[in-house]
């Protein structure tokens, strides 16, 4: 970026979808919004990547986000006339099917609008060659390689940058559809299109980088899914984030006025926070240093961000791959009253003695999960659940043949049995496999409107170093002060989700005080203390002062990711809000003012 060249304007990026299935008017309100010169949508989760598998499967025309086209078939004419530009990730696996159907909405509608499309992300076609080259895709959290666990994807998807998206629209696009790009490339591409950044501008990449990714998941940076729920004054259903994206990579975060929810600095830092593992946060055009972000409330849902660094991408890609774990059943027996564990281990001991042992499946999960409290007040306050999952290649084993016997034991076991839903049929379970590629194994491709096609050359990378774990420093203090046994959230708060197989929570505060005890206080000691559940597993803990918080990591918390998780919450979205319903020693001098 030449110091001589006039800077733009800020960039508007309105982000109107942050999963398939997301509010479907969303999109439809963003145009009639306060001005945006781009629409993004965020579509595509690793699980949704095994959803579009299993439509195109039966319908070879499909494979991407239908829900786009019911978007666009009520927007497109607006677009075009406000000259909006719309980038989204809705194509899945099928971008070039998805991009030929939205080419005929804008026929129907007579409007003059052009569509592109990218490809290149798509190597399932290519796993054996390219293990007969000498790529072994390991696991990124298990080390095993593909060979070694003996599967067969049925998706597997590299994550592209921005820099596609930014060539169609620099060469005249106004619908660009992508596959499987990482969530931030929306932003990227767009704001390095406006921008007219260098591929090597990493601080200000850095900087979109940072916007993508707090916009992606949509009402979630405006006040919804926030631990402060007490902050959010207006409970109507939250606007959806813009982004303000400026010449050097800062920008402002803030939402359509006369919309629902908030935009603070907290509900800015949690979406920071979302899914992340280390403060250096990786993407295919830069490595953002997210520990260099800086975040300041600007006005009323106005957050300026600023401050963040970049370096250059690491040599490989990460890819996504899926394949069929086989077939799964669950059913959730109710037990009530007394003698809870007792009764729970009698229906286990009854259930597989009908079905002919737990070996005879490949995998079975019982979990007995306690709602039931002391002299119920009311019935629905005496019951707990017992929640059986059987696991098995042959679907006939895990099928009817199981749920019904569940029910053979409704007179012959413990008493007050019922079930919470009737007998239940098996389903196909998928199982995720991150691994990486070489960027130079993947051919980025834009195909432009009008028929020409254009090789996006990767970025100039160096290995970037891995992020540094940070214990916390001793707590020498921590025996001397005046303390009050109190849930963590009277001073923390809090954001979780999963990464594959792995969850996240990030814990954050507002002061210099509180973050100055937080930071000593938990510990990957005390955040196990706090978490029972991964007392077995690997816990890694990264600091970022800049935001006032810890992120911790907990490796093999899913199992082998959302598709086959037996945990009844399997993504992991109440893990931060658990963390902080737990009760721990905080120093009375940081409780808040009750008064």
């Amino acid at each position: 970026m030449s110091e001589s060249d006039t800077p733009r304007r800020p960039i508007r990026i309105g982000n109107a979808s942050g999963f398939y299935g997301d509010r479907l008017s969303a999109f439809r309100d963003m145009v009639d919004g306060s001005p945006v010169d781009v629409i993004t949508g965020d579509y595509l989760a690793e699980l949704t990547m095994l959803i579009l598998w299993k439509a195109r499967k039966k319908d070879p025309t499909t494979g991407y986000a239908k829900t786009f086209l019911t978007q666009a078939r009520q927007s497109l004419a607006d677009c075009a006339a406000k000259g909006i530009k719309i980038v989204v990730n809705a194509g899945g696996l099928n971008p070039a099917g998805l991009a030929d159907e939205v080419r005929t909405l804008i026929a129907d509608q007579g409007l003059d609008l052009t569509v592109a499309h990218l490809e290149g992300d798509d190597i399932r076609p290519r796993l054996k060659s390219l293990q007969a080259e000498g790529h072994e895709f390991r696991h990124l959290d298990k080390g095993s390689t593909l060979a070694e666990a003996g599967v067969s994807p049925v998706s597997a998807n590299a994550y592209l940058g921005g820099w596609g998206i930014a060539a169609a629209l620099r060469k005249g696009a106004d619908v660009v559809i992508c596959p499987r790009v990482t969530d931030a490339a929306l932003v990227v591409g767009t704001s390095a299109w406006w921008h007219a950044w260098a591929r090597t501008d990493f601080d200000a990449l850095a900087g979109a980088v940072a916007a993508g990714h707090i916009i992606e998941c949509g009402p979630q940076a405006t006040g919804g899914n926030y631990s402060q729920i007490r902050e959010v004054h207006d409970r109507r259903y939250p606007g959806s984030p813009i982004a303000e994206i400026a010449h050097d990579g800062s920008f402002v975060i803030t939402k359509d006025p006369g919309t629902g929810g908030l935009v603070s600095v907290g509900t800015v830092t949690a979406q920071l926070l979302y899914e992340i593992d280390g403060p250096l946060y990786l993407n295919p055009d830069v490595a953002a240093h997210f520990e260099t972000i800086e975040i300041t409330q600007e006005g009323p849902d106005r957050v300026r961000v600023a401050g963040t660094t970049g370096s250059p991408p690491p040599p490989d890609l990460k890819v996504a791959m899926n394949y069929i774990g086989g077939f799964r059943n669950t059913m959730t027996l109710v037990l009530t009253g007394l003698d809870i564990e007792e009764k729970a281990a009698w229906a286990v001991d009854e259930l597989f003695e009908i079905l002919g042992g737990k070996e005879k499946f490949d995998d079975v999960d019982v979990q007995l999960l306690r709602y039931d409290i002391p002299d119920p007040p009311t019935a629905a306050q005496s019951t707990a659940h017992l929640r059986v999952t059987v696991k098995d290649a042959d679907r006939a084993k895990v099928d009817r043949a199981f749920s019904n016997a569940v029910t053979e034991i409704a007179v012959a076991g413990y008493a007050g049995f019922h079930t919470t839903t009737p007998p239940s049929s098996a389903s196909e379970f998928g199982v995720y496999w991150p691994t990486l590629i070489p960027a130079r194994e993947i051919e980025h491709v834009v195909f432009h409107a009008d028929g020409t096609t254009e090789l996006i050359d990767h970025c100039p990378r160096t290995q970037t170093p891995a992020p540094a774990l940070t214990p916390a420093p001793h707590d020498e203090a921590a025996d001397t002060v005046p303390t009050a046994r109190l849930a963590l959230g009277s001073v923390v708060a809090a954001r979780s989700g999963d990464k594959g197989g792995k969850a996240n929570v990030g814990v954050w505060t507002d002061t210099p005080e509180r973050w100055d005890w937080l930071r000593r206080h938990l510990t990957v000691d005390k955040f196990i203390e706090l978490v029972p559940e991964a007392v077995s597993l690997p816990v890694h803990r990264y600091e970022l002062p800049n935001l006032r918080a810890l992120n911790f990591v907990i490796v093999g918390f899913l199992g082998d990711g959302v598709a086959s998780s037996t945990r009844t919450d399997a993504q992991a979205k109440g893990l931060g809000e658990y963390l902080r319903a737990r009760h721990t020693d905080i120093p009375t001098t940081l409780l808040p003012e009750t008064n």
